[in-house]
């Protein structure tokens, strides 16, 4: 991802779920479209965290970007595998970061 302070603004696409008792295959397909994320275009960095709820937070360069990767094959049929086996419930929010600021690393 960029630096804390970005010069430019970005998009943050947040994907907030709860995972059904049952999820066989779930940690392998999610290694998986995390690293075929890192490889599309306009991609800039992940953060994820899962408790009893869990929240990933992929960061992207522009709008475009982002529709690519919802279009992207491979990353389609983990959705429809995320709705059919995983999650008993997801949201899908997409914002406009327009700056940052942090401490520490």
């Amino acid at each position: 991802m960029e630096t804390i302070f970005s010069k430019h603004s970005y998009y943050a696409v947040i994907f907030t779920s709860e995972l059904n008792p049952s999820i066989t295959g779930y940690h392998d397909m999610a290694v998986k479209m995390e690293m075929l994320a890192k490889q599309q275009d306009g991609f800039l960095g992940i953060e994820t965290a899962r408790t009893d709820i869990g929240i990933t937070v992929s960061y992207w360069r522009d709008e475009a970007s982002i529709k690519t990767w919802k279009a992207q094959l491979e990353h389609r049929l983990a959705q429809d595998l995320g709705r059919v086996q995983w999650y008993k419930w997801y949201r899908v929010r997409v914002c406009k970061v327009e700056r940052e600021y942090g401490f520490g690393s």
